[in-house]
């Protein structure tokens, strides 16, 4: 039977994701270092495991509301303010969603009506453009650059904006490159939104993990940003709660109760277990944050300093938990590169290309791991260079 006429032609015009080739060939050889998943390798912190294992143990396995539980919304909406200086309301304004990733999903859906131009700076995480295409949007890739540390400029993002342009995606700091965007950087962008009536989708998951002196910065603390920005976290990265499953929007009221809408007849609601354990988290967990950060942070400054010593020209990230490497001087397509780094040494990292067609010529590498695997997979990764140079 062809069941091809049967399906939606958006979404069989979307190809899987080109990180899941490394995964897979990863998944089935021995001895793979893989530097190629973002996702802490610290365990959930154990007073936010227990308070989820509490909650099973006092029988707590009923649905929760559809936006979440009312302490939930409380105890996020406080963070907001505490962190980042920005006021919501609990009732009106704030969407606890399964992951990030629905409340990115739900936000296109409810903003994109078709034809609709979505703009898309790259490299970035490979979500954003599929979902444009499957809410019938029209994807506008604007391809940051290594030299402007992969921010997005002003004048780059003035020059791609059309009569059909809805929404610009704000994905920082950023997943692959650990770019970062600072508030001077999004003040220039804010301007051109205000001046070109767009909303923006502001995906901060990573918000927790800048280093050195610079602390994020949401552009809805910009002025004239609050009222057209739908601001996407979650507890994934900073809480180390991949596998838990919780996000958030926080956004205008009336963006929020249509993105309720889908979120109530598609999920019903987010998991009970994972909600108390989130509460725990954001009461007591600053402490297990800032742990984690300065791990990751002498992780960044050993992997960035590795790859510069070897002849790689690595940019600093100043975000997330990702480096980005130029492996140009190779000669290697960044698919080539990372094709016979896995066969040859066993190491897994991910093409540039699977974040855009301009991270040709880049490799990410998360450092979302141990030093001791770390240091064993840049040492691969360095004899693997000298013999390439070797003509090997």
């Amino acid at each position: 039977m062809e069941y091809s006429k049967y399906m939606n032609s958006s979404i069989q015009s979307v190809s899987p994701s080109g990180i899941r080739k490394f995964f897979d060939i990863a998944n089935e050889m021995q001895d793979v270092i893989s530097l190629s998943i973002g996702e802490p390798d610290f365990q959930t912190p154990w007073h936010i495991r227990d308070e989820g294992i509490r909650s099973l143990e006092k029988g707590k396995t009923w649905y929760s509301p559809n936006r979440g539980f009312a302490d939930l919304l409380k105890e996020i909406t406080a963070y907001y303010q505490r962190r980042f200086g920005i006021t919501y309301s609990p009732t009106t304004q704030t969407l606890v969603t399964v992951g990030g990733s629905e409340a990115i999903d739900l936000c296109f859906r409810t903003l994109i009506e078709r034809g609709d131009e979505v703009i898309i700076p790259q490299p970035s995480f490979v979500c954003y453009e599929p979902l444009t295409v499957m809410a019938g949007g029209v994807p506008v890739i604007i391809n940051t650059k290594n030299e402007d540390n992969f921010r997005l400029k002003a004048d780059d993002l003035r020059a791609a904006i059309t009569d059909r342009t809805k929404l610009l995606v704000l994905p920082f700091p950023n997943n692959p490159t650990g770019a970062i965007m600072e508030k001077h950087d999004l003040e220039e962008i804010a301007k051109v939104c205000i001046e070109k009536d767009i909303l923006v989708l502001s995906d901060e998951i990573y918000s927790e993990l800048t280093y050195g002196d610079r602390d994020h910065v949401s552009i809805a603390s910009v002025d004239g940003m609050y009222e057209r920005t739908v601001v996407i976290n979650g507890f994934s990265k900073s809480y180390a709660m991949t596998g838990w499953r919780l996000g958030y929007a926080l956004g205008p009221a009336e963006i929020i109760a249509q993105m309720t809408k889908l979120h109530q007849y598609g999920i019903m609601s987010a998991p009970t277990t994972a909600q108390y354990a989130a509460i725990e988290a954001l009461k007591n967990g600053d402490r297990d944050v800032n742990r984690m950060r300065d791990e990751y942070d002498m992780r960044r400054r050993l992997v960035v300093d590795s790859f510069n010593d070897m002849g790689l020209s690595c940019f600093e990230p100043l975000g997330a938990f990702y480096v980005f490497p130029c492996i140009k001087s190779t000669g290697l397509s960044s698919d080539e590169f990372c094709t016979r780094l896995i066969m040859e040494k066993h190491v897994a990292v991910v093409p540039g290309t699977a974040f855009g067609a301009c991270g040709d010529g880049f490799v990410r590498v998360s450092y979302s791991y141990s030093l001791k695997h770390l240091k064993i997979a840049l040492q691969r990764i360095r004899e693997f260079l000298e013999e390439l140079k070797n003509g090997n």
